[in-house]
């Protein structure tokens, strides 16, 4: 199987991201929504990532360091070449197709990506919806950062063609891509979605086996959970917690910057499935109604223009 047609569902900061990417690299691109309040959402960060391909690129004629790799494989471009690679970005934000139309999107597809909300039952539901409408040969992947792809193999119809594949964010510049499967994958497909993850410009990272959390936030979900808990129970302020961690390690940014880049959406989602979390007088507690106030302010990360920080 060659794949050719791509889906993503879910527009957020990395379902555009996912989806710009293929395009960028010559995948048909379509991007399944749930309403046309969230086709007006995804476009406006479809055009941002678009802009920042292109004046990075612009970049690389005379800065050497404002190379990514997710741009190119190639680091030695003529600057024609970056300008057939800004060509190509424009072209993949004009030709990307949204739809909330199940039929429309599946219809055709080689492989579907699955980038909506961090919520088991919005998950199974739309699982289960999709799996009506889905060619037989389709390949399924989820981008869930945290949830494993065993929960939720039953619901999609297809439990051997469906695995993980977790992306990192500024996929552009941190090109990985985790692909993990569940008990039930199998080795071909598992395979076909790993080459597929190279063919982007990414770096596929095979896990043997499950993990929560994969090898990234395996890493980072304590880091930034640790760095809330500091914050929620009055410890330092966020730009303090922040320049203690770039002082003292050299990183290029703290934990809360971190934060507003994956968004606070996604950070408020992982929170709650801690019951503690409930409680509002334990740690788990105070980091949800934190969070939760800065999502019901629309300060929701970077794309909002405000999180933690103002963008």
């Amino acid at each position: 199987m060659t794949i050719k047609k791509v889906v993503v569902a879910g527009g957020g900061v990395l379902g555009s991201q996912i989806a710009l990417q293929s395009a960028y690299c010559g995948f048909d691109v379509t991007i399944w929504l749930r309403s046309e309040g969230s086709i007006e959402r995804a476009k406006p960060k479809l055009e941002r990532f678009k802009n920042i391909y292109v004046d990075t690129l612009e970049k690389m004629k005379t800065d050497a360091n404002a190379y990514c790799r997710g741009l190119s494989k190639k680091t030695d471009l003529s600057d024609s070449k970056i300008d057939e690679l800004k060509q190509n970005a424009e072209d993949a934000y004009n030709n990307i197709k949204l739809t909330t139309s199940y039929d429309e999107a599946a219809s055709g597809a080689d492989l579907i990506i699955e980038a909506i909300a961090e919520n088991p039952e919005q998950k199974i539901a739309f699982y289960q919806e999709l799996a009506k409408h889905m060619d037989e040969e389709t390949i399924l992947v989820t981008n869930s950062s945290t949830l494993l792809p065993s929960m939720f193999a039953e619901y999609t119809g297809r439990p051997e063609k469906y695995l993980s594949l977790h992306f990192a964010n500024t996929i552009w510049e941190n090109n990985t891509a985790e692909v993990m499967g569940h008990p039930g994958t199998d080795q071909k497909y598992y395979d076909e979605v790993a080459q597929f993850a190279e063919d982007i410009n990414m770096i596929p990272l095979k896990l043997k086996k499950e993990q929560p959390g994969y090898i990234l936030n395996s890493l980072l979900v304590p880091f930034l959970s640790a760095a809330e808990a500091l914050l929620a129970n009055d410890v330092a302020d966020h730009e303090t917690i922040d320049k203690t961690w770039i002082l003292a390690t050299g990183a290029p940014a703290g934990p809360f910057h971190i934060l507003d880049i994956v968004g606070l959406t996604t950070a408020y989602n992982i929170i709650i499935m801690n019951p503690e979390a409930q409680d509002q007088n334990t740690t788990p507690g105070k980091i949800a109604k934190m969070l939760k106030e800065k999502i019901d302010a629309g300060k929701t990360g970077i794309n909002a223009g405000e999180g933690f920080y103002k963008y």
